[in-house]
Parts: C-alpha cells; sequence; structure tokens
C-alpha cells in the first residue's frame, strides 16, 4: 500500500507542477531538434553508414537520455519531500520502508514511459525512420526503464543522504558526465583521440549500440547491454538502500 501511495503521490506532483513536468518534456525535445535536426549533416560523413538516418541514430540516445533523467528529476522531488516534512513523516509512518523506494521507482518509470511516448510521435512526425520490428522496440524500451530504474536508484541515494533540493547538481552531473562519455554523435568506431577510451569503457555505450542496433533491425552487443544495465540496477539498489538508513538514521 506504501509503495503504490508513494508511486501515485509522486506521479499525481509531476503533472499539476509545471516546473517538474515541463523540464521533462523540454529537454529531450530540445536535444531531438538540436541533434537530429541541427546536426544533421553529420550522418553524410564517410564512414557512418547507419541505415535508418541520423534522426533515428540520435532518437535512441535522447530515449535513454531521457529515461536517466527522468530518474534524475524523481531524485529532485525525493530531496523536495524532505525539505517540506512530508518524508519523514512517510519513514515513521511506513511499516516497510524499503516500499518508499519502490514507490518512487515506479513513478518515475511512469513518467519516463510518458516522456518516450511523446518523443516517439514527434521524432515519428519528422520523418524518422525505425527498421526493427515490434520484439526490437521493446529490447530498446526495455534498456530505457533499466536506465531509468538505475538513475532513480541514484537520484534515491543522493536525495536521503543529503535531504535537501540543494542536492540536484550532485544527482545529475554524474549522469550527465556518463551519457556524454559515449558514441553520441557519431558511431564508436568514428571516435578518435582520448574520447575513445573513455566510451570503451563507458557503460553507456554498450546501451546506445545495442539501442541503434534495436532501431537498425540489426541487433548488436544485446547480453553486453543487459548485463551492464542490470548491473547498474544492481549497484544503485545498494546505494540507495544505504541512503535510506541514513534518513533512518537521521530521525525519519
Amino acid at each position: 500500500m506504501v509503495t503504490w501511495g508513494v508511486a501515485w503521490r509522486s506521479v499525481h506532483n509531476s503533472l499539476i507542477n509545471p516546473a517538474v513536468l515541463v523540464p521533462s518534456l523540454i529537454f529531450p525535445l530540445f536535444f531531438l531538434a538540436a541533434f537530429a535536426g541541427g546536426l544533421s549533416s553529420v550522418g553524410k560523413v564517410p564512414g557512418f553508414n547507419y541505415g535508418p538516418g541520423y534522426t533515428a541514430f540520435q532518437y535512441v540516445f535522447i530515449v535513454l537520455q531521457s529515461s536517466a533523467f527522468g530518474g534524475v528529476f524523481t531524485g529532485f522531488a525525493i530531496a523536495r519531500d524532505f525539505e517540506v516534512g512530508f518524508a519523514r513523516r512517510l519513514l515513521l509512518a511506513a511499516p516497510h520502508r524499503t516500499g518508499i523506494v519502490a514507490g518512487y521507482a515506479i513513478s518515475a518509470m511512469v513518467r519516463s514511459l510518458m516522456t518516450v511516448v511523446i518523443v516517439t510521435a514527434v521524432a515519428l512526425i519528422g520523418g524518422m525512420k525505425i527498421f526493427g520490428g515490434g520484439v526490437d522496440l521493446i529490447g530498446l524500451y526495455s534498456l530505457g526503464l533499466l536506465v531509468n530504474l538505475a538513475a532513480t536508484l541514484w537520484a534515491c541515494g543522493v536525495g536521503m543522504r543529503l535531504r535537501t533540493i540543494q542536492a540536484g547538481a550532485l544527482m545529475q552531473m554524474p549522469v550527465f558526465i556518463l551519457l556524454f562519455l559515449a558514441p553520441v554523435y557519431v558511431p564508436e568506431h568514428l571516435l578518435s583521440g582520448w574520447i575513445t577510451t573513455a566510451a570503451s569503457i563507458n557503460p553507456f555505450t554498450a546501451l546506445l549500440n545495442a539501442g541503434r542496433g534495436f532501431v537498425a533491425g540489426s541487433p548488436t552487443s544485446v547480453g553486453i547491454a543487459f548485463a551492464a544495465a542490470a548491473g547498474l540496477v544492481v549497484v544503485m539498489l545498494v546505494w540507495s538502500l544505504g541512503g535510506l538508513r541514513s534518513a533512518e538514521r537521521a530521525g525519519g
């Protein structure tokens, strides 16, 4: 009951609060326009060779990026709940406090799915091509949900440890850095310099490569991508539960 109550409250608050709703929709649409539109000529460079085109190439990144930042925005909501005292009252009243973390995670997934639906509709209206079938798209969106869950658990751990909205930068910056140290603008084999090394050890690179394979109808590195995503979820779950214990010790 606690889990679903927290999930419903978080989703409801995000829908009626423009400060939360608007950024979660505007950011991915802005990146879609900037990357897929303004940088579309990048798709013509020698060696690019991505069948569905540059819009689809960037669409995969934007799906995973919006999923990640949907989790981060949920962390903002957690910190805000502590500032107004709601989260502390919830910790005192909940018989199973891990259900609180689960409730926030469910709300983040719901919000992420809503954003992905809107971004997908806009991309298709803009002429995006998808060569993959239904199973391929399920694979892509499953990766997105795992990314969303990992980011939510990360932000939850930070929010419950620091319990202030001023921790927002700490929630956001590591995710932002991880995202952009991956092959965002061109395929991995076209990277050069230090970014090549950074991308090769970045788990997000495997997720991007697999997602782009799904959209192209030629899945690649699927096992590695799902293993990387699941590993991130497990590590972040331990981190978030540590944050929950920290909040309990602080008088929750």
